[in-house]
């Protein structure tokens, strides 16, 4: 367990507040409109310790890194927004199980894997945004 900083209660609380996946420059520029003095090598080193403990979401959206603080700390995947970014948490059954089948297929073991899945929501398909 690491402690608890000032910077990691500032990230965790941000992230809290906000539902969708941020990068760290996106974090680091809302911290410091909050005034917060933190440094954007700070904010990359924290996101690195959350998501290693498992208290946040990592995500690869357009090349680009972000992270979200979610509500379920057990393994899930996304449906995210392409658009607006709205993320919506998953519990993948069926996904778990393939993932344990093709494995075995293989001869694997200790896989590890994500899964997100994106598209349009309701308000975006809608021209709503």
């Amino acid at each position: 367990m690491q402690r608890m900083t000032r910077q990691r209660a500032a990230v965790l609380e941000l992230l809290s507040d906000q539902g969708e996946f941020r990068s760290a420059h996106q974090i680091h520029e809302s911290l410091t409109a909050r005034g917060q003095a933190i440094g954007l090598a700070t904010v990359y080193r924290t996101l690195q310790g959350l998501a290693e403990v498992g208290e946040i979401d990592v995500l690869r959206r357009d090349g680009e890194t972000t992270f979200r603080r979610c509500e379920r700390r057990a393994h899930h995947h996304h449906l995210v927004c392409r658009q607006c970014g709205l993320t919506v948490e998953l519990q993948g059954d069926l996904v778990e199980r393939w993932a344990r089948e093709l494995a075995d297929l293989n001869g694997f073991v200790e896989v590890e894997h994500t899964l997100e899945f994106s598209g349009l929501c309701a308000n975006c398909a809608k021209g709503g945004s």
